[in-house]
């Protein structure tokens, strides 16, 4: 199933079930969420910075990222799906995932990948859930850029 299609199944689940599932009934020993995301990098310190410097992406002093979804502005979900091993979606990467960034403007971002050099292989304004746009970073890893559909202002 594609990353989006699962995306509008999960987020249409959560607003059936009021912004949020039941697990009473569920018991324990369950997965709640993903809990990292981790792969190989043939230079970490300077993929990075280079995610820090053009993506905005907010490092630690350790290195990685911890991105807390508990805030205003966040995604109101995180999405974790396999797809079949011949799956096209990741191409023109050749590797075995990819990672969807949840973005505040994708406008604005679009902008500061063009003046690092960055191609925009392509934009997708038309989606229900959001608008779109994939990129490779340094090391040819497919990026799926998601600005969320804004939700709509209580009366």
């Amino acid at each position: 199933m594609r990353l989006r299609a699962m995306l509008l199944l999960t987020v249409g689940a959560l607003t059936m079930a009021g912004g949020a599932t039941s697990h009473a009934a569920e018991p324990a020993g369950r997965i709640t969420g993903i809990g990292g995301i981790f792969f190989k990098a043939r230079d970490p310190k300077a993929l990075a910075a280079w995610y820090r410097e053009v993506l905005g992406l907010p490092l630690e002093a350790w290195g990685g990222a911890a991105l807390r979804y508990d805030a205003p502005q966040r995604p109101p979900v995180l999405v974790w799906s396999a797809f079949p091993e011949s799956t096209g979606y990741f191409a023109p990467s050749s590797r075995d995932f990819m990672i969807n960034y949840a973005v505040d403007d994708l406008d604005a971002l679009l902008v500061r990948l063009r003046t690092h050099g960055v191609e925009i292989l392509k934009r997708d304004d038309t989606d229900a859930n959001g608008r779109f746009a994939w990129i490779l970073d340094p090391e040819g890893n497919k990026i799926e850029l998601w600005e969320p559909k804004a939700k709509p202002s209580p009366p």
